[in-house]
């Protein structure tokens, strides 16, 4: 090659390295595993050794929920349990549910109580809460659960295929037919023989999760039927022979193949039709087998044909034609469907509804739905009353993983989730104790003169908390017109205000409210908000300017020392001029007074410092300035009350600001943007806000 002339790269070289790379990534063996085959004696081998395989559909839906763990807590005295599976471990969260954690636990009790055959598996599941509460994200999580958990070794499960010689001719080929509805390849063994299967199955089978056994019912479809009949008919009734056409084959759960999962949307109700559910006639094969009766020439397609196995997904159920709602009826209660000219055909899977509150409504006032309202099992979903949890949701969406580009300064998520908690809680009936407090509470937060009892009774109080107020929704979708909007491109972040003001504005033009007295009350509720997020901001403020730990620590120890000499009735010596003095009263009042301990009550309080100090003492351990929460909230506001006046805050609304002013502000201004998650842009305007508050002379602020 000359000097200077361009390499030429092989034409396969980088195709090689792509292919390569894409060939690292697959799993033959895994693939195989999917795919194996084997005959029905083998199948029978592998159920007597892992009976798991035989499962019905509850207690596949159970022990893969299970299967990805859970965690007991307490609160506010009631045990509940988080199952890890609703967090979504599949997608790393994407389709994560916060927050319900109790609604969820009644929904896995169902679970549970039908994988036992205790009655309600002979149910339908309706999950039933406001729009945008979770209800589909539930369903869609079930769904993709078990085609994950079908892939697995624990889940594996089987069907068959008939494998068939036809003649053409002078030739003849083996033909394979799977069985449409994907069944257990023991419905294969006659009635007769079932007990005695069963029982030496279930002597291997050990639950994982409860003390289910594994159970049998039903039989064959009509298509399979047929060919068994005929099959038996051809050997002359020798069941061994007839089951050497069997092909038994691992299935891999997939909506989108449909196979064992369902999803039935309702349509106009002028074009809905059975069939969609149930299966129809294939007319081109009615002249090759004479009959529309012949299973042979029926397509057994229908949502709750295919998603036999697995789980059947009706969205808004209750809009449904009740022509279909008779069908969910046997599907339900009896494990039975009925394609059109077929008998009865037995069905094994989860059928699982969601609807809303107008449609639930509708459905208890119709007296002619008596039967499918007593077929049904209904879980309330409703929306998060926990700040905490609702801030997980909107953290998913516009977390700093997915909005890179631009700055979401602190407490924006938190403003608007405060908003929309409060929107959903019932006024509390307890003199004294304000919506905004009450939301605290829920989450966490104590409050003098409240214990976990009196959130207890709060809830108790307001049974149908949650099941009104503003959609999730709503919230994100004016996060994202205020991530678009110019002033937030111009100055490449979003704050509270920002957002607030979007609400604010979507109030006026929100589908779902058309009562003006509720829009007024969600206006109020923005007034709320925002009076906390200025106690927020100027609390963080305050913390900034005092966050001179030399200082805080100087403070404590001058504290602590005149706190120990008034408990034990000594004098402290003055440092600088060398004398014993009494105990500084003003000092320790003015530190106190910051956390409301009234005059009567600083004896007390004093004791109970000095009695903290030395239990800490008797385990080994140094008392810091930071190791009382009360007490250092205390010192950081003294620090705070007297460092302000000589940062002169003030100053920052005005034009002129001296440069010895400016440098502390600066230096503010830098631990608000390390300690509290501000950048410049943000911890500018904090700052000229919280200024601006101090310059009309705030009460509280002073």
């Amino acid at each position: 090659m000359l000097e200077g002339e361009p390499k030429v790269t092989p034409p396969n070289a980088d195709q090689g390295d792509l292919l390569g790379a894409i060939e690292s990534r697959l799993d033959r063996r895994q693939f195989q595993d999917h795919h194996w085959e084997g005959s029905f004696k083998d199948y029978l081998e592998l159920a007597q050794a892992n009976p798991a395989i035989a499962r019905n559909a509850y207690q596949r839906v159970y022990d893969m929920i299970l299967s990805h763990g859970w965690e007991k807590y307490r609160r506010f005295k009631t045990d509940l349990v988080r199952y890890h599976f609703f967090s979504d471990p599949i997608d790393d969260g994407a389709d994560a549910i916060f927050g319900l954690d109790f609604p969820l636990m009644e929904l896995v009790d169902v679970f549970r109580s039908a994988a036992e055959g205790y009655g309600t598996d002979k149910r339908i599941l309706l999950l039933h809460g406001p729009v945008g509460s979770s209800k589909s994200t539930i369903a869609r999580l079930l769904k993709k659960g078990l085609e994950q958990y079908s892939r697995s070794d624990a889940g594996a499960l089987y069907s068959f295929s008939w494998m068939l010689d036809e003649h053409a001719g002078p030739s003849s080929k083996t033909v394979e037919y799977a069985c449409p509805m994907h069944e257990d390849p023991l419905l294969l063994v006659p009635a007769e023989a079932r007990a005695d299967v069963l029982e030496k199955i279930n002597q291997n089978y050990r639950p994982a999760h409860g003390a289910g056994r594994i159970r049998l019912y039903g039989e064959l479809c009509p298509f399979c039927r047929k060919v068994m009949g005929d099959l038996m008919i051809h050997y002359n009734g020798d069941w061994r022979q007839v089951i050497e056409h069997i092909k038994v084959r691992r299935i891999i759960l997939s909506e989108k193949d449909r196979i064992g999962i369902g999803t039935f949307q309702p349509k106009d109700e002028k074009n809905q039709d059975s069939t969609e559910l149930t299966g129809d006639i294939n007319y081109r094969k009615i002249a090759l087998y004479g009959s529309d009766s012949d299973p042979r020439a029926f397509n057994f397609d229908g949502e709750l044909n295919i998603a036999n196995r697995g789980v059947c997904e009706f969205i808004e159920v209750l809009k449904l034609d009740v022509a279909f709602l008779y069908d969910l009826l046997g599907a339900s209660q009896e494990h039975l469907i009925k394609p059109k000219k077929f008998a009865q055909t037995h069905i094994d899977e989860v059928i699982l509804g969601h609807t809303n509150e107008p449609e639930y409504k509708r459905l208890q006032s119709n007296e002619l739905m008596e039967a499918f309202r007593d077929r049904t099992i209904k879980i309330d979903i409703p929306y998060n009353s926990r700040l905490e949890d609702e801030v997980h949701i909107y953290e998913k969406d516009f977390g700093p993983e997915r909005i890179s580009n631009m700055h979401i300064a602190p407490h924006t998520l938190e403003v608007a989730a405060m908003w929309v908690v409060l929107t959903r809680l019932c006024e509390p009936k307890k003199a004294g104790l304000t919506l905004l407090q009450k939301m605290k509470l829920y989450n966490g937060k104590a409050i003098t003169g409240f214990t976990e009892d009196s959130v207890k009774e709060l809830m108790e109080e307001a049974p149908r908390e949650g099941m009104e107020g503003i959609s999730p929704r709503f919230v994100q979708d004016k996060i994202s017109n205020a991530l678009v909007s110019p002033q937030a491109i111009e100055e490449g972040c979003i704050n509270p205000f920002m957002v607030l003001n979007e609400l604010e504005e979507g109030l006026s033009h929100h589908s779902l409210i058309n009562d003006e007295d509720l829009k007024k009350r969600y206006r109020e509720l923005l007034a709320v908000v925002k009076d906390e997020y200025e106690d927020i901001i100027k609390g963080e403020v305050q913390r900034a300017i005092s966050a001179d730990e030399e200082a805080i620590k100087r403070l404590c120890a001058n504290y602590i020392d005149n706190v120990r000499a008034y408990t034990q009735k000594e004098k402290v010596l003055n440092k600088y001029t060398g004398k014993e003095e009494e105990p500084d009263e003003r000092l320790m009042r003015s530190i106190e007074q910051k956390i409301d301990i009234p005059e009567t009550r600083k004896d007390d309080f004093r004791q109970e410092i000095m009695n903290y100090i030395g239990a800490l003492a008797l385990d080994g351990r140094k008392f810091e300035y930071n190791t009382n929460a009360r007490l250092y909230k205390a010192l950081e506001l003294k620090l705070f009350e007297d460092q302000r006046d000589t940062i002169k805050l003030k100053n920052l609304v005005s034009s002129v600001v001296d440069d010895e002013t400016q440098q502390k502000i600066d230096i503010v201004k830098q631990r608000l943007i390390k300690n509290f998650g501000y950048n410049e842009r943000s911890a500018t305007d904090v700052l000229n806000y919280v200024a601006s508050i101090f310059a009309r002379g705030d009460a509280k602020a002073e």
